[in-house]
């Protein structure tokens, strides 16, 4: 519930971080970016919304554009980076690690991100930053599979520079216009939602030509 509440609140968490930290803020912000993108175990830190956040908070003078961007961007690249050699190095390994008898990399989340990986290639890798989950597991899985590192990167850096600029730079366009600054909460669940849309718009399609029945049966 609390991951919930920073998630649908994270633009009064980080004002509060502001007051508390000053200048410290920027490295907690690297932080997170580069643990949820870096480390396959941590999939359900926010992403897109803290990045929406920061932007806005930019635009209100709370924080440096100039400064986060190039921060964020160099987060997110080498957390990308380190989750490709932990899938390279460590592979189906990671799936046996438990944590109080429980596994740290779910199965299930590995699966969909291979699913989608499937239909959409290297893509993936930058189509991956705009979708929760898929996000943290694509790097790995590109790891697992052993994807050409030189084409990794090149599809890394694109989606980081998108990733990052572009969503950062929404949150900067938008975060004085009254309705966004006062409907916060719902804007992050509108963010969430819009993220997870391709996930099951693909799994619907699955289902779908999974129930249909076969030509000549």
């Amino acid at each position: 519930m609390e991951l919930i509440d920073f998630i649908l609140h994270v633009d009064k968490h980080l004002q509060d971080f502001i007051i508390q930290y000053g200048s410290f803020v920027y490295a907690i912000l690297f932080i997170i970016i580069f643990v949820e993108t870096g480390l396959v175990v941590m999939p359900f830190l926010p992403g897109d919304s803290l990045l929406f956040a920061v932007g806005m908070l930019a635009a209100q003078g709370s924080l440096n554009l100039t400064v986060l961007i190039p921060l964020l961007l160099i987060a997110a690249f080498s957390g990308d980076n380190t989750n490709y050699f932990i899938g390279k190095f460590l592979g189906h390994k990671a799936l046996e690690i438990k944590l109080f008898g429980r596994n740290l990399v779910k199965k299930e989340h590995l699966d969909k991100t291979h699913t989608f990986y499937e239909k959409h290639g290297p893509k993936t890798i930058i189509l991956a930053r705009f979708i929760p989950i898929v996000r943290t597991f694509a790097p790995f899985v590109a790891g697992v599979g052993s994807m050409s590192y030189r084409t990794f990167i090149i599809f890394s850096l694109t989606g980081a520079v998108l990733w990052v600029g572009g969503v950062t730079l929404v949150g900067y366009f938008l975060g004085n216009i009254e309705i966004v600054k006062n409907n916060f909460e719902k804007v992050v669940i509108g963010i969430v939602l819009i993220s997870v849309l391709p996930i099951f718009i693909e799994f619907a399609k699955a289902y779908l030509k999974k129930d249909k029945p076969e030509v000549g049966a």
